[in-house]
């Protein structure tokens, strides 16, 4: 056995293996190590290899689908070893002894996931390959839950943003390829564009691929390997792979992986999708239509017609409210059928799924209906259309099934009674076969005067007869028609040749309805899968009225409103807010604090100064978050909205390090800083907060100072710009496309109080000293850093410092003038010499005339 189990492990590359014995996965040697240690199981030993005893652990068949999707969400791949023959098959080829055939069946995978219960229902399952060739990179990603295949091509420096889009959790590109250290290394053979043409053309029976679009060399060679991993995953057997669709250069919203991350799109920094845009935005009915929404939001779109087609269908749905509600309802029952497809398509489908595809086809008939209703917009009407023609395959699933199939088809019964006479003469039978054992029990009981006999079944037995060991000598007699079978503790089992003959029928009557109900099962998926592309039509109009009804569920909660696009870049948006703050605040009760921001050619950059926690880096992110909700489709949260639509959108905002990849925080933030003035065209839109603040106040001005000029100058995108550097307000005076402004803050008897209102104009002064008090500094550190402020601003003015030009700052002068010793207080020392709780009333009275007189001498 070990050596079968070594030569299994041989072929599973890598991954953890699940060897099948019997009604269990074990797992052998470091396998068994890595799995006790991830899943928390026992790790036992077993025999001996190589004189050493066989580390093992093992987990449940019937449940082993929890424990893979533990390992698989902590980054590990698993082989499934299936017994590919039964015990009695084994040992008619090779006697008593002979070892059961095992054969690797599967791979799973975190990109090749079909499983219900291994899958978020709201998250996309992504598996992306990539194929270098020339120049280009072509890209090809599938979610094989659903069939979803999309193809891509894109230069080198493209490549991330690409990645970050599409969010595959698992990606495959060739050996001796270093463009993504992520990827696992697969044969360059299977990376050949005439492959990928002919594995396209074989999998959807066509002679040509001009029928599916235009696919360049390396889409084609990145489809191939895309499909030749499947095939390796699967032994052979794909999943549902629908025709692909491209994705051409240009007609998306580019974003790199940092700007998703910074603005929180569809993860929040922390980890999650709680506090994400996703999460603020998400009323979606269906998985189908929140994995939509995902896709939606990481890539927005930048045809003005694909845009205002989507805010022409939410506007309907929000101008009709009770017509989104009895969709919304509606959609609430609808199964996915995306996926229920996916796994009949695999092969890995049940009754259940059977189940759902009726029940989901039914109710996509009845949403079509109550759209009808309506002068629909387009893409409406697109949807709509796509629920009907379904009406033949309703009718059979519903005649075949009963109405609450199974999740397992091995159990059986999932057949409507009336759906086939022959099976129900063989239930008939069975049903017949289990009361005439009853009748044979109570038959029993009267001939050998036992009424405690009883007639058991187990799986090694079968049928028995039982009864107590005090009674078994009135079964024991030679001419009694009863065999022993086995003597138990105070029970006595026995046969007959009428309770076997019972059995028989009842075997066979329940063998044969079996096989029935699994003809019946192959033939419905046979069904089904020849409605393939009309099936997967339907959930994708599903999926997007789903998601035309969440936005406009969202729109109405929040009062937004819907933007109008331009080409001409401009951002003019009234009364914006933050939609994540906002929905934050409102459960606090708080009311959030709404600003105005009004971009156009002659006032294309605006540099916002002011204190920390003044709410800089929400407007930043709120006008970013406003531009992207309008080009995915979505309302935005405003009084109003222009917005010229961007080809790209950058954010650096807020601090981070790669110390694994040898970066510190400032060292990501140049990274960073640098990609957005190499990349950023003018029809982009970009966020800058505080670059510069990672090193000295030389080197960071400077940097500030040369960043800013080169977005104006060069880059001339729409820019938004925080900074602490308010000695940057003299650019304004040469850059005439840059205005001032400032988040408002008052101190107000000693305490700050921050506005969060946008104000134009330069800020007159810093809070820092302010907002550390607020962030509870000890006192005598504020103090102290106060002193330290006021003498190195007295040494900048004298020597005009960085507002005067970048004039040199003698900050070694300053610090000699920051340790000299502070000039005494007569006064002050007059006044903390004073004990009040020791003085009494007469001391106390002559102690005030002195500091009286003292204070008179001073302002002589």
């Amino acid at each position: 056995m070990i050596a079968q189990y070594l030569a299994l492990k041989a072929e599973a590359e890598g991954c953890l293996l699940f060897y099948r014995m019997g009604d269990f996965f074990e797992l052998f040697f470091e396998d068994a190590k890595v799995a006790a240690g991830v899943l928390d199981i026992a790790l036992t030993a077993r025999g001996e290899h190589d004189g050493a005893p066989i580390p093992m652990c093992g987990v449940p068949v019937h449940s082993a689908e929890s424990y893979l999707a533990r390992l698989i969400r902590a980054g590990h791949r698993v082989a499934i070893a299936e017994q590919i023959e039964t015990p009695d098959e084994a040992r008619r080829r090779g006697g008593s002894k002979a070892l059961v055939s095992r054969a690797i069946v599967r791979f799973v995978t975190a990109g090749t996931l079909t499983e219900e219960a291994l899958l978020d229902p709201r998250r996309a399952n992504v598996l992306a390959a990539l194929a270098p060739l020339r120049d280009a990179i072509g890209v090809a990603w599938v979610d094989i839950s659903t069939g979803r295949i999309e193809l891509e091509e894109c230069g080198a420096n493209a490549l991330p943003a690409v990645l970050a889009r599409i969010g595959a959790c698992e990606s495959v590109a060739p050996e001796g390829w270093n463009g993504s250290a992520e990827a696992i290394a697969r044969p360059a053979a299977d990376f050949r564009s005439e492959a990928g043409e002919a594995k396209l053309k074989a999998l959807h029976g066509v002679a040509t691929l001009d029928g599916f679009g235009s696919f360049t060399r390396p889409m084609l060679a990145a489809v191939g390997g895309l499909i030749a991993y499947l095939e390796h995953v699967g032994r052979g057997r794909l999943p549902l792979l629908l025709p692909p669709s491209t994705r051409a250069a240009g007609d998306r919203l580019v974003m790199d992986a940092a700007t998703c991350a910074s603005l929180e799109v569809l993860e929040a920094q922390g980890g999650g999708r709680a506090g994400s845009l996703f999460a603020a935005l998400d009323r979606c009915a269906t998985g189908a239509g929140a994995r939509l929404l995902a896709s939606d939001l990481a890539a927005p779109l930048t045809g003005r017609a694909e845009i205002e087609a989507r805010h022409a269908a939410v506007a309907h749905l929000h101008r009709d409210p009770v017509l989104r509600a009895d969709l919304r309802a509606s959609l609430r029952r609808c199964p996915d059928l995306a996926r229920a497809l996916g796994r009949i398509a695999a092969g890995r489908g049940s009754p259940r799924d059977l189940g759902q595809l009726r029940d989901g086809l039914s109710e996509a008939r009845a949403i079509g209906a109550l759209l009808r209703t309506s002068e629909l917009p387009p893409l409406l009407a697109e949807a709509a259309a796509a629920t009907g023609g379904h009406s033949a395959l309703i009718d059979h699933l519903s005649r075949a099934l009963v109405p609450a199939p199974p999740a397992e088809r091995a159990s059986g019964g999932f057949i409507a009674a009336g759906y086939d006479h022959a099976l129900d003469a063989l239930r008939e039978t069975s049903g017949n076969a289990r009361r005439a054992i009853a009748a044979l029990e109570a038959c029993y009981r009267e001939e050998t005067g036992t009424p405690s006999l009883k007639i058991r079944h187990n799986k090694v037995l079968g049928y028995f007869i039982e009864v107590p060991a005090r009674h078994a000598d009135r079964l024991m007699a030679p001419d009694s028609g009863f065999a022993h079978r086995q003597t138990m503790a105070g029970v006595v089992r026995f046969n007959s040749l009428g309770l076997h003959e019972e059995a028989s029928r009842i075997a066979e009557a329940g063998s044969h309805a079996q096989a029935a109900e699994d003809a019946h099962f192959e033939d419905l998926c046979a069904a089904v899968t020849a409605c393939t592309q009309a099936i997967a039509a339907t959930a994708d109009g599903l999926a997007r009225i789903d998601v035309a009804a969440a936005l406009a569920e969202r729109a109405a909660e929040g009062d937004w409103c819907r933007p109008e696009m331009a080409e001409t870049p401009c951002l003019e948006i009234a009364g914006g807010r933050h939609p994540v703050v906002e929905a934050a605040l409102a459960k606090l009760g708080e009311r959030f604090v709404a600003n105005d921001c009004r971009l156009g050619p002659d006032d294309r950059l605006w540099l916002i100064g002011g204190p920390n926690m003044g709410g800089k880096s929400t407007f930043l992110r709120q006008n970013a978050l406003i531009l992207l909700l309008a080009q995915a489709g979505s309302f935005v949260p405003a009084t109003s909205a222009r917005i010229g639509i961007a080809d790209r959108l950058f954010s650096r905002v807020g601090a981070a390090d790669n110390l694994a990849r040898g970066r510190s925080t400032f060292m990501v933030e140049m990274v960073e800083t640098a990609a957005i003035l190499s990349q950023a065209t003018e029809r982009s839109f970009v966020i800058l907060d505080e670059v510069g603040r990672g090193t000295s106040t030389y080197d960071g001005m400077a940097i500030a100072w040369a960043v800013v000029e080169a977005v104006h100058e060069t880059t001339r995108c729409r820019c938004l710009f925080a900074t602490h550097y308010h000695e940057l307000a003299r650019l304004a005076e040469s850059c005439d496309a840059l205005s001032l402004h400032h988040v408002r803050a008052k101190e107000w008897k000693g305490e700050l109080v921050l506005l969060h209102e946008l104000a134009r104009g330069a800020v007159d002064r810093s809070y820092g000293l302010a907002v550390a008090r607020l962030a509870g500094l000890p006192a005598p550190v504020v103090k102290r850093a106060r002193t330290i402020l006021d003498r190195l601003e007295k040494g900048r003015a004298a020597t005009g410092g960085l507002a005067a030009g970048l004039g040199d700052l003698p900050l070694f002068a300053a610090a000699a003038m920051v340790d000299e010793p502070p000039p005494t207080d007569p006064l002050a020392e007059a006044l903390a010499a004073i004990d009040p709780d020791a003085l009494s009333p007469r001391e106390a009275l002559e102690a005030l005339y002195r500091l009286k007189r003292a204070a008179v001498e001073r302002e002589a």
